[in-house]
């Protein structure tokens, strides 16, 4: 439990004292936040606020799990390298997009295409590996079962679960994504998920098959350091929403967004919670399923179902203050994320029973 404690607090540590500095820093060179013209009026004001602080986000949380682990003289896992690696491939896909816009001086980063074709190779590429790797007991990163608390009976294959995988990650990558739209949402969030993902993998690691053959035990390659990984995200999210907490002094921009996305999908997929994540990241699903049906209603009726989408600028056009609506959809994500918690709990006691 201790080396858990220690990556949370190494990332929380670096993400608070190392966001300021990338404030200077960015501000210095001008890397400064577009605003769409078509939103809320009242996002003007953001304009030139530095953005890409999701490269301290990455940062803290890499250094937080290194950290952990040199504590106690072990070495990286597979299933933990391959978490890190998916979230840094699509921070790399955001950092360009965000570049493009900052250098260009528009809002639009890479093309919608051309951002698409980036995170499929990286997702891809996540897949192929998650099935490799193999340990004493032949269990591997990832399962080619489709997964809710635990692996079902439904099986994909090799290339099924690649493009399971994929879809896994576009959606979760894109959702906090759209979630990123008011001060401090996406941030607080994506804290609460991954602070769940600590409780269920520690969770596993005290009842992982390989040690404690039992009624309910679960087969999961590397469940404690799958736990390392998402402290060291939830401490580097918490250092980052001190900054990030309205009035914004940085955005994570799409750096962050894809990254902390990618953290997520990452890590249902590890820890065989594939269907779970849909729960605990119940909020990002509300408002990616906002934008779809805005979409939908439009195309097909040239009617607007919302004042705008996501989910979140609708209640600003409505009149909601930006904190009102951060807070209220902290409460809705709490409540995802206690749900899910409840879901994964309520299982295991009925092998119990």
């Amino acid at each position: 439990m201790k080396v858990i404690l220690v990556a949370a607090s190494i990332a929380l540590i670096v993400s608070l004292f190392g966001t300021p500095l990338a404030i200077r820093f960015f501000r210095s060179r001008g890397y400064g936040q577009l605003i769409r013209d078509d939103g809320p009026t009242t996002h003007h004001t953001k304009r030139g606020t530095p953005t890409m602080g999701g490269t301290v986000i990455l940062a803290a949380a890499i250094l937080g799990y290194l950290a952990a682990n040199g504590s106690v003289g072990s070495g990286p896992t597979a299933s933990g390298v391959l978490v890190l690696a998916l979230a840094t491939g699509l921070g790399l896909v955001g950092f360009l997009d965000d570049m493009i816009k900052i250098r260009m001086q528009r809002n639009l980063g890479l093309r919608a295409r051309t951002k698409l074709a980036g995170q499929i190779i990286v997702a891809v590429v996540f897949g192929i590996l998650a099935v490799q790797f193999p340990n004493h007991a032949g269990l591997r990163p990832a399962s080619t079962h489709v997964s809710f608390v635990r692996d079902t009976t439904v099986t994909l294959g090799t290339i099924g679960f690649v493009i399971w995988a994929l879809i896994l990650v576009a959606s979760t990558s894109n959702g906090v994504n759209l979630t990123d739209g008011l001060d401090g949402l996406a941030t607080g969030t994506a804290t609460m998920v991954f602070a769940a993902f600590v409780i269920i993998t520690f969770w596993q690691a005290r009842n992982a098959c390989l040690t404690k053959m039992a009624p309910g035990c679960y087969e999961v390659r590397d469940p404690f350091d799958l736990a390392i990984v998402a402290a060291a995200f939830a401490g580097a999210c918490a250092g980052f929403l001190w900054w990030n907490a309205a009035p914004a002094r940085i955005f994570m921009g799409d750096t962050g967004s894809l990254a902390l996305g990618g953290g997520l999908a990452g890590l249902a997929v590890m820890a065989h919670t594939e269907l779970l994540l849909a729960i605990l990241g119940g909020l990002f699903v509300l408002i990616t399923m906002s934008s779809i049906v805005q979409i939908a209603s439009f195309k097909l009726t040239r009617r607007r179902v919302f004042k705008m989408a996501p989910l979140q600028h609708h209640f600003e056009l409505k009149g909601w203050a930006e904190v009102t609506i951060v807070i209220r959809f902290w409460i809705i994500a709490g409540l995802a994320v206690a749900l899910g918690l409840g879901v994964f709990y309520g299982e295991w006691i009925t092998w119990q029973g």
